[in-house]
Order: structure tokens, then sequence, then C-alpha cells
């Protein structure tokens, strides 16, 4: 069964989902959503990203360290995951996924590695927002995804229609 393995640091919107569908080639018979605890572990990079972006407020609560506890992290991650699902299993695809740990990107690997390797899967996708400072170092989930996985890996960014590197 045909499976693309999209690792998301939010819930889908259906604007990820239609741009996912239209960048394949062919329809998967199969979506594998992987959603982490947590994804604000750098603290620096997170209020660089949120100062560039104009999110004062948000760039604030990082700097003062409102970071979630461990079981908010979790229910936010199980939330954005349903969310996702559904908007996906709406456009007659099956769907299924898992909450991985904050670093997803072993996830990511053990679950490629589940449908055969890079060659059994028929696309990795990665949706984040931009991060500038991981993004321009390669330290995103995409690159460092394609370092592990030595395979192609679509990096889009959330709720666009722009292709992240």
């Amino acid at each position: 069964m045909p499976t693309t393995i999209i690792l998301t640091e939010d819930a889908l919107t259906d604007a990820d989902v239609q741009h996912i569908a239209d960048l394949q080639t062919e329809q998967p018979e199969r979506y594998r959503v992987l959603v982490p605890e947590d994804t604000d572990s750098d603290v620096v990079s997170a209020i660089i990203d949120h100062l560039w972006s104009g999110e004062l407020r948000e760039a604030g609560e990082d700097l003062v360290g409102r970071e979630p506890t461990p079981d908010e992290a979790k229910v936010t991650a199980a939330d954005r995951l349903e969310r996702s699902l559904t908007l996906l299993r709406a456009t007659g695809v099956a769907a299924d996924g898992e909450v991985t740990a904050e670093d997803p990107v072993p996830a990511l690997a053990a679950a490629v590695s589940a449908e055969g390797g890079p060659d059994g899967v028929q696309g990795v996708v990665v949706v984040t927002y931009p991060h500038v400072v991981a993004d321009t170092l390669r330290r995103d989930w995409a690159s460092r995804a394609r370092q592990k996985l030595r395979a192609p890996v679509l990096h889009l960014y959330a709720g666009t229609s722009e292709i992240g590197d």
C-alpha cells in the first residue's frame, strides 16, 4: 500500500492537505502523520523566529520561559494529530499517525524503515513554519531527515504554498 509519511509541527490545514496532494504525482493510499510533543526547545531560535515573524508577544513568552508542561505538550500534540487525520481522511484516503518525542527525526526514520525504507514509501513531507535559524543552518527537520534517510524530503511551510529548502 503506497504510503506518504508526513511530519508536522502543527495541525495540518485544508491548504496544507491540498498542497501535499497537488505536489504528489499520484494519490497515496495511506498517510502516516507524525506530530512531536513540543517544538520550542531552542529558546534563542524560537525568539528570533517570533521576532522575524513580528510575533512580539510570543517572543516575550519564550523569553520568560512559558514552555508547556510535558502533559500539556502531549495533549496539544494529540489534538494536532487528530485534526490532521480528520482532514486527510476527508479526502477519502486512509490516515493514521502518532505523537512522537520532542525530536521527531528518529521517529520519522523508524516510520520510513517500517514501510521498507526510502524506496518503500511514496513520499516524505515535512510541514513546518519558517524557522530562520534552523532553516539557514540546515538544522531544520527536513534537512536532518534528508541526511538521516538519504532520500528526498519535501519541505512545505505550513499554511502556504511555499516550499522550504
